[in-house]
């Protein structure tokens, strides 16, 4: 069977070896390539599979995507132990070692300024959602609107109530915000989640990433947890610490939003973005 150069991350050379038996999409082992200074972190997948029409296909299977992310992301997570790895998108293919050698070439520059850039520094996310209101129990009879005003009156009550609390949520995210971005070095804001897709209760107010120093992070990871009880009926979420996915100029919103589905409490599918198959006809790995 013909088998592709799956790419999960570049970094700079390293000494620390990888774990033992590392593997990666397929289960197929993790090795290393090194041209021009940089390293890529690599495994052969078959070509069957991650083709341009398969991953046409494979996109459309959250399990399949799921299972690939979780296994994309446990290599660069791997990585992240020993070095500051520059994750690439997810289902990053190219036809033959010399494709790839040719890609890290023409991006070499990039590369570079990226990795300078995010040495010794890490990735955290946080979510802000508001929690969905307690069930209320069928009013009793004689407790009952008693005319269509009553019932009007009480939609319009309702209504008003959860605009407040809505209100509340997004006063409370923008301030929690502003503090957390005081203490990185960049954020990216992505789009909310819907709780329909990702399964998460409560609507999703806040979906950020930061980039902290690794040496800052427990003063990061302090202030958040400080925040949690601050607002009652708000929850909040702090994942991390992660290969600096969101700061790599690899994801896209639209990489986003397709993975969103995926994601395996680790946001793997959201933080990789999904690179589907070749660009403009090409084949795997040719012109990328």
């Amino acid at each position: 069977m013909t088998g592709l150069r799956y790419v999960y991350a570049v970094c700079r050379p390293f000494r620390t070896p990888l774990q033992a038996q590392l593997t990666g999409v397929t289960g197929a082992p993790a090795a290393l390539l090194h041209h021009h200074g940089l390293v890529a972190v690599v495994s052969t997948v078959p070509e069957a599979d991650f083709c341009e029409e398969a991953l046409k296909a494979h996109l459309e299977d959250l399990d399949w995507l799921a299972a690939t992310a979780r296994a994309h992301q446990g290599v660069v997570d791997a990585l992240t132990t020993v070095t500051t790895p520059l994750p690439l998108r997810l289902a990053t293919v190219f036809r033959d070692d010399s494709a790839l050698r040719m890609m890290i070439e023409a991006r070499e520059d990039d590369f570079r300024r990226l990795l300078d850039r995010l040495d010794g520094r890490v990735e955290w996310g946080v979510k802000v959602y508001l929690e969905p209101e307690p069930a209320e129990d069928e009013p009793a009879a004689a407790a009952r609107p008693v005319s269509g005003r009553d019932y009007l009156r009480s939609r319009r009550e309702r209504s008003h109530a959860q605009e407040e609390r809505w209100q509340r949520a997004e006063r409370f995210a923008h301030s929690l915000h502003g503090r957390l971005a005081e203490r990185a070095e960049d954020v990216r804001l992505h789009r909310p989640q819907n709780s329909a897709i990702s399964g998460t209760t409560g609507q999703n107010v806040l979906n950020a990433a930061y980039l902290v120093p690794r040496a800052h992070s427990e003063e990061f990871v302090e202030l958040v947890d400080r925040t949690k009880d601050e607002a009652p009926g708000i929850r909040v979420e702090l994942t991390g610490p992660w290969a600096a996915y969101s700061f790599s100029g690899e994801a896209s919103g639209e990489q986003d939003e397709a993975a969103t589905g995926a994601e395996t409490g680790a946001e793997t599918g959201a933080k990789t973005g999904v690179e589907s198959g070749a660009e403009s006809g090409k084949g795997p790995g040719e012109g990328r």
